[in-house]
């Protein structure tokens, strides 16, 4: 059994970047440099081991996370390959939650782009430590320092690069390492040379510049550096994974994937600078250690053919093939099948995975993403990670009239997988609406269906999810709630003033009642009251976001007062309160990245004002333009065909989330 010492040598981190900078290429070409494959899978080819699922390979971009153990330099390495699209960014929370490092992925021409910006605040939500990889140096326009400083504005980081670019684009062949002053070459093979002579000053000049940086932000190398002698390595080598794991810098390096340079020592970085399970903080109540009782979070649940696979990140104790654990959220306890050590879809059975752990286990029934596993006699609930809301819609019905009930269970799986989908009937129409987080990833959710459950099922043109927020508010709204039809009455005044918020705050309430006219407990069940009434607007029955409802008065009844009569009386206050008001409709928007040839501008500009889009900037890239703008989501519907055959094929574009704006 793996004792505490041995959760020293584990390493379980993600690679997160956007879509297209080259996430699942490195991935195969660690799992090839550790001897975990003995063949480099081509994302283009089809033939990756996380890219494993069939939509995967056909669309080219990874879907679903991806977790694949291998081993490096006496280490065990548990990496998990997370989506880069946006529509996905829930699997990427996910990971997120259970990782204890990551590496960060940037295009060497294309440095910071929108999406690598937003799982980089994730990542900093969850307090993850990460290292960075500049990828794609082979490719023309690429610029090493051009990414870090982009690292550095636009993501307010300190990046401290550790490697100088032997060579440029198609002349890449390889690094210096600035800590020991050697030139790290991959010609046929991976080779360490002394550094060229050509290169030898600049080397000495970035490893100055690197000993400087640091000696800013860490008193040991500070200490060297004052007594005007060389910083050494093992000062420097300890001082980068001192900042690293405080998340105060991010150490940079560089490479090509694709050409197989730079993944040997992005690996010795993994090792040198990445956290252990040791080195993070333990969950309440509980110690990183086998002989803890167990405590474990389930990240994701995947159906096969062959039953039902529950991922789980082990923070304590041991688990082993028929233990009993218990779902802590659920209160229910079940009896864990075969534990699996994971890669992709490949699965290998092992007879116990301890404190430190990523595995997968069988024969959990009801255990969804989000649950806590731990051992019956010490309960324990750990945070989930936070559940995204879906922002669009469409309307899905079975081919065949006799298959309503299949289609029912298969959506009613897939919610139960993908906690970013959900599943409602429309009480207006009697349809079944499916909804998530953009039109791809509907999409894919749908063609999971037809290809795993053999369906034909028709699905509607997607639609956005609208939102009512308050533009002007109203004061002293008098809701008495009195009913006396034999039994206990129910008996509630309640006052309320409600002001706007900016939409991005969502609710917020306070209390202003003095004198205890109304107690503490009827407070509170005013409050929940109005949550209540939040679910629907008088405008068109949508949610209502970015308001503050303030209790400014209120009286009781000595006998037929109670918390479910101010609970009432709070939720009908309040939606007489919203017809009152002047309501705004809300709709979401996205901030879109369009990367265009620059005869093509002009009528990508025009397209976009034609989808009610806002320019917000443009920038001149190597023969092509960047447009960045705001767009309404409703407007996206279909862009990506669109700009194709505006461009001849020649144009990209990105989306992320950006909140909601007026209609």
């Amino acid at each position: 059994m793996r004792d505490t010492n041995q959760l020293g040598l584990v390493r379980n981190l993600g690679i997160l970047a956007h879509v297209d900078a080259g996430k699942t290429t490195i991935t195969e070409r660690v799992l090839y440099v550790t001897g975990a494959t003995h063949r480099r899978g081509e994302v283009h080819d089809g033939t990756t081991v996380t890219d494993y699922d069939a939509q995967e390979r056909e669309r080219g971009i990874t879907i679903f996370a991806a977790a694949v153990t291998c081993a490096w330099d006496g280490h065990r390495v548990n990496l998990i390959d997370t989506p880069g699209h946006v529509d996905f960014a829930d699997e990427v929370e996910r990971s997120l939650r259970v990782l204890d490092g990551a590496i960060a992925v940037f295009d060497g021409v294309a440095g910071v782009e929108p999406q690598s910006e937003a799982v980089w605040r994730r990542a900093d939500h969850h307090g993850v430590p990460r290292i960075a990889f500049v990828n794609k140096l082979d490719r023309a326009g690429a610029d090493l320092d051009a990414a870090v400083a982009s690292i550095r504005d636009r993501l307010r980081v300190t990046p401290l690069a550790v490697q100088l670019p032997i060579g440029r684009e198609d002349g890449f062949t390889g690094v210096v390492d600035l800590l020991r002053m050697r030139a790290l070459v991959w010609d046929g093979a991976y080779e360490e040379r002394p550094v060229p002579a050509e290169l030898l000053e600049e080397a000495r000049r970035r490893r100055g510049l690197l000993e400087e940086a640091v000696a800013e932000l860490h008193p040991a190398v500070l200490e060297e550096f004052c007594a005007g002698t060389p910083v050494g390595e093992a000062t420097l080598r300890a001082a980068l994974r001192d900042l690293t794991l405080e998340r105060r810098a991010v150490v940079v390096l560089c490479g090509s994937a694709y050409r197989d340079r730079g993944i040997e020592p992005l690996l010795d970085a993994v090792v040198a600078y990445l956290p252990s399970p040791l080195d993070v903080p333990a969950v309440p109540g509980r110690a990183a250690g086998p002989a803890q009782p167990l405590a474990a979070l389930v990240f994701k649940v995947h159906s096969t053919g062959g039953g039902r696979l529950t991922y789980l990140r082990l923070y304590a104790g041991t688990l082993r093939k028929g233990d009993a654990v218990l779902d802590a959220g659920a209160g229910r306890t079940e009896r864990a099948g075969r534990v699996l050590r994971v890669r992709a879809d490949r699965h290998t059975e092992v007879d116990r995975a301890v404190a430190g752990d990523i595995v997968a286990v069988t024969g959990l029934k009801a255990a969804r993403p989000g649950a806590t596993l731990c051992a019956p006699d010490a309960p324990l609930v750990l945070e989930p990670p936070a559940a995204a809301e879906p922002v669009v819609s469409m309307a899905v019905e079975a081919g065949r009239s006799v298959d309503a009930g299949r289609l029912a269970a298969a959506l009613a799986r897939l919610a139960e997988e993908d906690p970013s989908l959900s599943v409602r009937a429309d009480p207006e129409t009697g349809q079944t609406v499916l909804s998530g987080m953009g039109e791809l990833h509907l999409e894919v959710a749908v063609e999971k269906i037809r290809r795993e459950r053999g369906l034909d099922v028709a699905a509607g043109r997607p639609r956005v999810a609208h939102r009512e927020t308050v533009a002007r508010g109203v004061t002293g709204v008098l809701y008495r709630h009195v009913k006396q039809d034999g039994g206990a009455g129910q008996f509630a005044h309640v006052q309320l003033d409600v002001e706007p918020l900016d939409a991005a705050a969502g609710f917020a309430f306070r209390s202003a009642v003095t004198g205890g006219r109304v107690p503490r407990e009827y407070v509170r069940a005013v409050e929940a009251g109005c949550r209540d009434a939040l679910a629907a607007g008088p405008l068109g029955g949508h949610p209502v976001t970015g308001l503050r409802v303030t209790l400014t008065d209120g009286a009781t009844h000595v006998k037929d007062s109670s918390e479910a009569a101010f609970r009432t009386a709070g939720a009908l206050a309040l939606r007489q309160a919203l017809r009152a008001c002047a309501m705004v409709l809300l709709e979401p928007v996205a901030e879109v990245t369009v990367t265009v040839p620059d005869d093509a501008v002009g009528g990508v500009l025009g397209d976009l004002a034609a989808r009610r889009g806002r320019v917000t900037g443009s920038a001149a890239r190597g023969g092509t333009a960047v447009v960045t703008a705001t767009v309404p989501l409703a407007e996206l519907f279909g862009y990506a065909t669109r700009l194709r055959s505006r461009t001849q094929g020649r144009g990209a574009f990105t989306s992320r989330p950006a909140g909601y704006a007026p209609v």
